[in-house]
């Protein structure tokens, strides 16, 4: 008799939104190396799916992910290398797919739902918005089990204030949706059970812009800030221009002076 497995990673979709549902409860959504391929796969789909306009990523369970999958690490410590090879592997599978939401030409909003802590707390950092439960919990708590959140603290320093990272990764402390909102991890806080829905309605709110011009946006955004002020000035300067010579820019212009709603042609 086979059984069938569930998925990990649930992909679904909502108009010109894709939503991505995180699978493993019984596992509290930790990071598996099967969970870290399928969403780099999603990535990589959705990036050259250009009717996808903007992308949901959500859990099932009550944790919304507990980070790295530690049992499955555990598990190589008796490898000939004590687990070194394996390491490497999942440290460097994670960076690349917690970088391809960074680059994806998409919106990427985080729909919150329970506790997000060590890499859990990365995804949702890495996330262009998120939106969270007043259940939702937020921790980098490498620190009480001897393991530093050294890869979470690049997606949580570029987040928050120096402080507010500092304190979350050397504490380990849960930090409530509330004052996650308050340091800049979140963007708000949803009754409990609406996050999704409210996650959906800023993405349709999103797909309802030029993809084009959203595009040319968030990759602006993050490679500016990378930047010194000068270069950063220099740099936006030049996509502001080429912005202006597209067709939504001269489209959207016109619209805006004779008063009426744009189409797009994303591009």
């Amino acid at each position: 008799m086979n059984v069938q497995t569930a998925p990990v990673l649930q992909r679904e979709r909502d108009k010109d939104v894709a939503v991505l549902v995180l699978n493993r409860p019984a596992a509290r959504n930790s990071l598996s190396e099967a969970l870290l391929a399928e969403l780099s796969a999603a990535w990589t789909d959705i990036a050259a799916d250009r009717t996808v306009r903007a992308v949901v990523l959500a859990a099932n369970g009550p944790a919304f992910s507990a980070g790295h999958d530690l049992k499955e690490l555990t598990a190589r410590r008796t490898d000939a290398d004590r687990g070194r090879a394996y390491f490497t592997k999942i440290m460097t599978m994670c960076s690349a797919m917690m970088q391809q939401i960074v680059n994806l030409p998409q919106p990427v909003i985080a729909a919150v739902q329970g506790t997000a802590s060590a890499a859990g707390c990365q995804l949702v950092a890495s996330c262009d918005l998120a939106i969270a439960s007043t259940a939702a919990k937020f921790a980098t708590p490498g620190v009480d089990i001897g393991l530093f959140c050294s890869t979470p603290m690049v997606a949580l320093s570029r987040n928050v204030a120096r402080k507010h990272a500092m304190e979350m990764l050397l504490t380990g402390d849960m930090v409530a949706a509330e004052d996650a909102a308050r340091i800049g991890l979140i963007n708000r806080v949803a009754a409990a059970g609406n996050e999704r829905k409210e996650a959906l309605a800023l993405a349709q709110q999103i797909a309802s812009k030029s993809s084009h011009t959203v595009k040319i946006g968030k990759e602006g955004f993050y490679r500016q800030a990378e930047m010194g002020l000068a270069d950063a000035y220099a740099y936006v300067s030049q996509v502001m221009v080429e912005n202006l010579l597209s067709a939504d820019a001269e489209e959207g212009i016109c619209a805006f002076i004779e008063k009426r709603e744009p189409t797009w042609e994303d591009r």
